[in-house]
């Protein structure tokens, strides 16, 4: 790797050695397939090892032009060690107002130089130079994070008010929108504190009583898409109506947070038992409920179920759908085989399809099924829908139609609901 001959205290600043008689400039930048970090060499003379020694402002500069090269460079190509080399001399031998000049026309990562402690203002004036007088050999990768975040609202149009700040790092959300938020109440400026909290008081007050809830089609731990959408419109109508002056990111970032807590309350709770939901429901006797179930799906898998065990049959079909649907496999079936009857969901078009046994196969004669058709409005429809046939059978349907026979009427009007 060659001999160390100059160095600073930071672990990431290029340093610069000798390999085989010839001084080379070497950094670290970007990752290799394995994620590892990739190393990179420029040739130099000893007038711009000079400069790097005794220079921290030119140094972090010339880091800052060469590391877009190296990420040019990407997982496996070589650097662009002409380019590399083009940038020696005018960024550690000329004037600066020369070097000003160079930073105008190429890329650059700004990002290292406001961590080493880069004027800000001075560099949105393109006085890099200037700009670096001030330089420090320690990182402060928050300050460059920070700076990051700012740059990004910018691009989009968005200046943040001081309750909007506090807001978004009360939620933990300032530096990285994408972060799942949380309740950081010591990241807020204790001033504001109070008036971050009757923002949060607001939203807590708009969604009470509301809930997000589980949607097995997903997977174990999917929240129901329609729930978190009525919820976080609820809590936004409420929170623009009392601060009409908060941007759209810190109004957003109530909402979400708002919307993650209850979506975590839903995948820690226990598994919903939709039939305990309808105890009581008049139509639904004690006497129509099913004692044995089959539930199965279009890659073949099965489980059955028997009335008297520990789950209910709706608990343990929506278990089933949540640990078997995939994007390959969204038909799940439940069958009283002793009653011929029973309900196929397709997940993939939004309905649902009831089918009873009209004539059993009989000196092996195949048996004839009578098959009607409705579409299905959401996780919340299909609960219903399963909950109705697991305590009544498809009598118990009839009541939550209109059910279609007919395939090509039934089509017809999938279309239209997917037109709308």
């Amino acid at each position: 790797m060659g001999v160390n001959v100059f160095t600073r205290g930071s672990g990431w600043l290029p340093t610069v050695i000798r390999e085989d008689g010839e001084l080379k400039l070497m950094l670290a930048a970007g990752a290799d397939a394995n994620h590892e970090p990739r190393v990179f060499t420029v040739p130099i003379s000893e007038a711009h090892l000079a400069v790097i020694r005794e220079d921290l402002a030119r140094h972090l500069l010339l880091w800052s032009a060469i590391l877009p090269l190296c990420d040019a460079a990407g997982t496996r190509g070589g650097l662009d060690e002409n380019a590399a080399v083009a940038l020696l001399d005018p960024i550690l031998l000329s004037s600066p107002a020369d070097v000003d000049t160079l930073f105008r026309r190429i890329p650059w990562d700004r990002s290292r130089l406001v961590a080493h402690g880069a004027d800000l203002d001075l560099l949105e004036r393109g006085q890099v130079c200037e700009a670096m007088r001030a330089a420090t050999e320690g990182a402060d990768e928050k300050r460059a994070e920070k700076h990051r975040a700012d740059r990004r609202r910018a691009a989009r149009g968005v200046v943040l008010g001081p309750l909007d700040t506090e807001i978004l790092r009360y939620t933990g959300q300032y530096l990285h929108g994408a972060t799942v938020p949380r309740r950081l109440p010591d990241a807020v400026d204790t001033a504001l504190l109070p008036q971050v909290m009757r923002v949060v008081a607001t939203a807590e007050q708009a969604c009470a009583g509301m809930r997000i809830g589980l949607d097995p089609r997903r997977g174990n731990r999917a929240t129901d898409k329609r729930d978190w959408d009525r919820l976080a419109a609820a809590v936004e109508a409420a929170v623009r109506r009392a601060y009409p002056e908060l941007v759209d990111d810190a109004v957003r970032t109530v909402s979400f947070l708002m919307c993650s807590e209850a979506a975590d309350r839903s995948r820690s709770a226990p598994v919903e038992d939709d039939e305990a939901a309808a105890d009581g429901h008049p139509d639904l006797g004690e006497s129509a409920r099913k004692t044995a179930l089959s539930f199965t799906d279009d890659k073949g898998g099965e489980r059955k179920w028997l009335r008297g065990g520990p789950r209910s049959a709706s608990a343990e079909f929506w278990e089933f759908v949540a640990a078997r649907s995939a994007a390959d496999n969204e038909v799940f079936t439940i069958e009283d085989e002793e009653l011929g009857e029973g309900i196929q969901l397709h997940f993939y078009a939004d309905s649902i399809a009831r089918i009873t046994t009209v004539r059993p196969g009989k000196a092996g004669s195949d048996p004839q099924y009578q098959v009607e058709y409705r579409l299905v409005d959401g996780i919340g429809g299909y609960r219903n829908l399963v909950r109705a046939f697991v305590r009544g059978g498809c009598a118990a349907l009839e009541q939550h139609g209109p059910w279609l026979s007919d395939v090509t009427e039934f089509e017809r009007a999938r279309r239209r609901r997917d037109a709308w």
